[in-house]
């Protein structure tokens, strides 16, 4: 008898695993054009001459900076000519700084390298990026991909898929960057909505996993907020104080001006029960959970 075939994204749903503070931390993205194939790993498992590909990885890991490849939706093959890269850096401004470039050849890398040095330029609109990773997780292509198609249709400047951008359960994933900004649970019509409203400033807590510039149960704090009075800009909701006790934290919130309402916010931290976290991983896993139990106006 054949077993069931299993998908992450459809157990994560039956359990209600929550979305708030599943946002990985990362302030600088790399994005390399490469229409296909993607190996299971991205950007380690590309053909690349070895030099080459160890002067980028290596500047992107002293920074911290995620390597993605990305291509436009329904592009599975390369065209001739130059591919696109891109470096995007996160700015607590609020501004979009970011490098573009070219390459052919894999040494033209080296360039991508360089610019993790360069503070990139300011004024660029985002990138909306979505997760359509198949060789790695089965539910980020079976989920990802009508969204891409979707946002696509809706936006086709900003909008590429990408390679794992972490937790394929909560498929569709979709980064935008560099606000830092991660929504989770997507489907076609949702993320338009979703996308439509963070290009005008306003972040919905309904799909959203994250801050990328705030660790969980910072994140969690912000969307729990978020939820209780309504979307607000990326930047509305500022963290300005954080204190931790074991698995219970204190986290202090400033709200949008003009008022500027100032909340402490309990958030407490445990292990879920044991599951199967990905399609393709037979391990069980316990998933950290953060937890808001209480909102305190000051």
């Amino acid at each position: 008898m054949t077993a069931e075939r299993f998908f992450c994204a459809d157990a994560a749903r039956t359990r209600g695993d929550a979305l708030p503070g599943t946002a990985p931390y990362g302030l600088v993205w790399v994005l390399i054009e490469h229409a296909g194939p993607w190996p299971a790993n991205g950007y380690d498992g590309l053909p690349l001459d070895p030099v080459a590909k160890a002067v980028l990885y290596d500047a992107a890991s002293a920074v911290r900076a995620r390597i993605l490849l990305i291509r436009r939706h329904g592009r599975r093959t390369p065209r001739p000519g130059p591919r696109r890269w891109a470096v995007l850096r996160y700015d607590a401004t609020g501004a979009h700084r970011q490098r573009w470039g070219t390459w052919e050849r894999d040494e033209d890398l080296a360039r991508t390298a360089e610019a993790l040095d360069e503070p990139g330029e300011p004024g660029h609109p985002p990138l909306v990026l979505v997760c359509a990773h198949g060789r790695h997780d089965t539910c980020c292509a079976l989920r990802g991909r009508p969204v891409a198609a979707a946002l696509s249709a809706r936006w086709s400047d900003p909008v590429w898929e990408c390679t794992h951008v972490g937790g394929d359960r909560f498929a569709a994933n979709v980064l935008v960057a560099p606000d830092g900004v991660y929504y989770g649970a997507l489907d076609a019509a949702s993320s338009v909505a979703v996308v439509e409203e963070h290009l005008a400033d306003r972040v919905h807590a309904g799909h959203l996993r994250g801050y990328t510039d705030l660790y969980p149960a910072q994140q969690a704090a912000v969307a729990a907020l978020l939820a209780r009075h309504g979307p607000a800009g990326r930047h509305a909701y500022a963290v300005t104080g954080t204190s931790r006790a074991g698995p219970h934290w204190l986290i202090r919130v400033t709200g949008p001006a003009p008022r500027a309402t100032a909340y402490d916010i309990e958030v407490t931290a445990h292990r879920a029960p044991p599951h199967r976290l990905t399609c393709n991983g037979p391990a069980a896993s316990a998933a950290m959970v953060h937890e808001v139990v209480s909102i305190r106006t000051l």
